[in-house]
This record gives C-alpha cells, structure tokens and sequence, in this order.
C-alpha cells in the first residue's frame, strides 16, 4: 500500500507507546524461564464456540492474541505502528492501478512448527476455506472484497479483488489470513478444541479444564522464519476469573505482567499508589464501546426512538461514575484518535439533551415512557460493565422518556442471542482489526456484518464504502468517510459511548512492557524479556 508521507505519519502517531522507558532491551529470557502474563480474557470451547482458536472462527481480541503468537500472516504491523510491513512474505505489493490485485512473494524456507514446508498452496488453502467456512461468528466478512486466490508456484500468491480495496494489506495482518495446513485442518470444517498448529513465533501447548482454557505456554519455535524479533523462549498466558484475583498475583509476584483487563479501581491505584516493584504502563488504544440496536425489534424500529437515546444518554456521567480516567466519551463509531473521526453525534444531539430527546419521541407520536431493555455480557469486557449499565438506566428513567431495565448474561448465551436478534438493544465493544477509518465504519455497515443486524443504507453499501475502499492515499477517503459517520448518527443503528485508553502493569525487571500491546490491542509477547528495569 502506497500512502503518502503525511498519512502514514499519522498513523505511526496512532501506535507509538506513551512510556518508552520501561527497561532495557537487553536479557531476552534465556535461561530465565517463562515470563507469566496474566489475563481475564476466558476461552471456552462452548457449544456455538467449539473451535475458540480456528482462524475460521476466532473474531474476538483474546483468541486472536493467542493466534498472533502462533499463526503467522502475511503481513503484520510493525513494532511503531504504521502501513503493514511483510511478515511471512518478504514483499507484497498491488501490481495494478486499479488496487484490485495485490501479488506476495514468500520468505524462501519457510516451515510450520511440525517441519512441513509452508508453500503458496497452504496460504491459498487458509484464505480459501475460511470464505469456505463463512463462520456466522467468524472474521470471513473482512475478506468480502476478494474474489479468487491464485497459488503462482511454490513462492507466489496473487489476490484478486472484486473490487478495489487499498486496505487489503491490512486485512492480510490480521488472524483472518493466518496461514494453516490442510494437514491439521479440514478445508470446510472447524477444527474443535484448543490445539493450534502454525508457523508463527512460538509453538503453544495448552492446559484445559471443564472445556475452558486455563493457561497457555508459548515456546520460542526453532522453525521461524520472520520478521519478529523475539526476546524471550517461553511466556505463560494465564487466564484469572477476575481483575481483582488478577492483580493479587501481580503484586505477590507469581505474575510479572498484566493486560487485559485491569479494572478503573486497579489503574488508579496502580499510578497513584502502585505495589512494591509495580510500574503501570499507558498505552495508546482504539477500543470503542457502543450500543446496538435491533431495528427490525418493535421497541426500536422507530428511527425517532434510537434518536432518543442518542439525545439522553450522558457519557460524561457514565464515565464519571464507572470508568474515571481509563476512558473518554466517543461521538462517532470512529474513535477520535484515527484519521478522518468527525464529532457526528455531539453536533446532532449535544449531550443529555432531555429537552430534545423528548421533542423527537412527541414529534414521532411515540408514548412514553418507552420500555426498553439493555442486554449486556457480564463476563467479557471486565468488571465494568455491569456498573456501566445500571448507570445507563438510572439516567435514562431519569428523563421519564424511557422505562429501562438491564439483563445480563453470560458470553456463550449472549451473542448467540444477540446475533439471532434476541436483544433490541444490547452492549458491545470492538477491539479494531487494523487502525484505519473503514474498520470501524465497514465491519458494522456493509451486507454480512459483524453484528447480523438488518438495518441498511443503500448509500452506505453500494457507493460509500466501496468509494472510501478506492482510496490509497487516505485523505482522499475522508469525505465518504466523514459522510458514513453522519449517516450513522441520523439513523443511530449503533450508539457510540465511549473510547478506552490501554494500561499494562508489569514487575521490576521486565523489559518491552510498552511495546506488549499496540494501539488496536494485539497482544505481542514476544517483546517481553528480562533485563534491568529504567
């Protein structure tokens, strides 16, 4: 991908760590034994989830952390951020004006982790059988602008594109395009369980009990051929039922870093009065939190009453309340930091505008109070979220508009729910798949999105999306995507409530803790190391 200069500059910004300091370089960990990481994040190999870590299935921000350590793609963000640089290829460019093919050319000697040569015929294969596959939870739809996949020899593979799509390189970094033998995995089914077998940084053996993933040990793979630099041999992922119990074994030692999730109570401890030997990280971040909505649902098929909403909700006072200084308030599906966010929300409805939200349910002929229900998951974004929604109701019954009540359930029974239409209105977050506009716009606009949901605009799908897509220079992009952003705050099938900032919290003598994470949230053990803390 050709961006020009300033663009690209831009989004180098996006991804450099604030705290450059942490430690030295120096140490990488032989010898050490593992580092110990630790994690909330559950993985579970449920009944609609059977195959947690199949790149044909794995679409949430935990699985594909473990299959970036694992799995090796094509291309992969570079260490500062910015344009994706090769990973398993050692060049990839579009050969054509029209950024509709876009050809790579393999490192020479590539292997997996088992000794079996990795050719063009196994990249073909991967790409093709998760558009095979078209897991209804799954990362397929990021790949809806291909059309074919050409394996040109043992060392070339040629993408042809459907339609123009200069942000392909991205989707080539992400776990969606993670390479896989056909040797290990069926060309139409999903591999179940918790075993992965790639060509990726580390090799992963994982201990299991009563179908969930407990820990994970990643060891340094003789067999890479890269672009990564690891600087230790073994990291232990280790799953916690909490933040709270998380952070106890951050303080007695028996963890030397933490990620996801430390609760807003944690972080602030964390900078103010932080253990003994603890240093808290702050890194820059992309996630969003948002409201969806089901508009084929009674309660919210009326545009006016999701206008509503928009207008009532008071994200300061959410934040305020639950969040403190881990987050800020969001007016657009784009978060404020990436290139072409426009305030769309705020200039349409304000902040807790009572007066307005009522006006628009009165003009609509729409009595109220309205009853609603807000679905949430209890387990899966942290220790937040229950509180985030109680306040939500508090202040929507506040206004006497709505009549508000929230459920919450556990992760394995709500997105099936949510993706059968279960919920009117529901609670989710989005973790981006690559730093750029379209990824925040596309995923939840165009046909086959991530949400399932039925609401669509012709003007979205037929002309704005595949007009921003044609844009390899990103500014030249930024009107369509402006015009998608206003789109979505009149007609709100998505509410916009909040961007979060990133923190890891790591012991003394832990180096690359500011480089563990990016600004999309990728998880990059192979960064840490042992050395002397700065």
């Amino acid at each position: 991908m050709n961006r020009k200069t300033m663009v690209l500059t831009a989004a180098a910004g996006l991804l450099t760590p604030a705290l450059t300091a942490c430690g030295s370089a120096s140490g990488g960990g032989a010898g050490s034994g593992a580092i110990v990481v630790g994690t909330t994040d559950r993985f579970e190999a449920a009944d609609f989830a059977p195959a947690p870590f199949d790149p044909a299935h794995a679409y949430d921000a935990g699985a594909w952390n473990v299959l970036r350590q694992t799995v090796q793609t094509l291309m992969h963000t570079p260490r500062g951020g910015g344009q994706p640089v090769p990973e398993a290829a050692s060049d990839c460019r579009f050969t054509d004006t029209g950024n509709e093919s876009y050809r790579c050319t393999l490192r020479p000697g590539l292997q997996f982790a088992g000794g079996d040569p990795l050719t063009a015929k196994d990249v073909k294969f991967s790409i093709d059988r998760v558009l095979a596959i078209k897991d209804e939870n799954g990362p397929s739809s990021l790949l809806s602008t291909l059309d074919t996949v050409e394996a040109k020899g043992a060392d070339t593979v040629v993408f042809h594109l459907k339609t123009a799509d200069a942000t392909f390189p991205y989707k080539l970094s992400t776990p969606a395009a993670g390479i896989v033998s056909e040797k290990h995995y069926a060309a139409r089914g999903l591999r179940s369980g918790f075993e992965i077998d790639g060509s990726g940084p580390y090799t992963m053996k994982p201990e299991v009990k009563n179908n969930q993933l407990v820990r994970a040990v990643f060891t340094r793979n003789p067999r890479y051929k890269g672009d990564l630099k690891l600087q230790n041999d073994k990291v232990e992922l280790r799953t916690f039922a909490d933040s709270a119990a998380m952070g106890r074994a951050l303080t007695d030692g028996s963890v030397q870093m933490v990620s996801r999730t430390l609760s807003p109570a944690q972080i602030t401890e964390f900078a103010d009065k932080p253990p003994k030997g603890v240093k808290l990280v702050p890194l820059p971040g992309l996630e969003i939190r948002y409201l969806g909505f089901n508009t084929n649902a009674p309660v919210v098929k009326e545009k006016a009453v999701r206008q509503a909403l928009a207008a009532a909700v008071d994200r300061n006072a959410v934040i305020s309340k639950v969040y403190g200084k881990a987050v800020t308030p969001l007016y657009s599906l784009v978060p404020a930091s990436v290139p072409g966010h426009v305030n769309s929300f705020f200039s349409k409805y304000g902040e807790a505008n009572t007066a307005k939200a009522q006006g628009l349910l009165k003009d609509a002929g729409i009595k109220t109070p309205v009853k609603l229900t807000l679905n949430y998951t209890k387990d899966h974004y942290g220790d937040g979220t229950a509180a985030e929604f109680e306040a939500l109701k508090t202040q929507l019954n506040a206004t006497q508009l709505f009549d508000v009540t929230v459920q919450g359930s556990d992760w394995a029974d709500f997105r099936p729910a949510q993706k059968r239409g279960d919920h009117a209105a529901y609670g989710l977050g989005w973790f981006p798949d690559y730093p750029d506009a379209d990824n925040f716009l596309a995923p939840f606009l165009e046909q086959d999105n991530f949400l399932g949901t039925p609401y669509a605009n012709a003007a979205v799908r037929t002309r704005l999306i595949p007009e921003s897509r044609r844009a390899v220079d990103r500014g030249v992009a930024l009107p369509a995507i402006t015009e998608m952003q206003d789109i979505v705050a009149e007609d709100v099938p998505v509410l916009p409530l909040w961007q979060g900032k990133q923190y890891v919290a790591a012991r003394d003598g832990i180096t690359g803790a500011e480089w563990s994470v990016n600004a999309i949230s990728d998880l990059q053990l192979w960064e840490l190391g042992r050395g002397v803390s700065g």
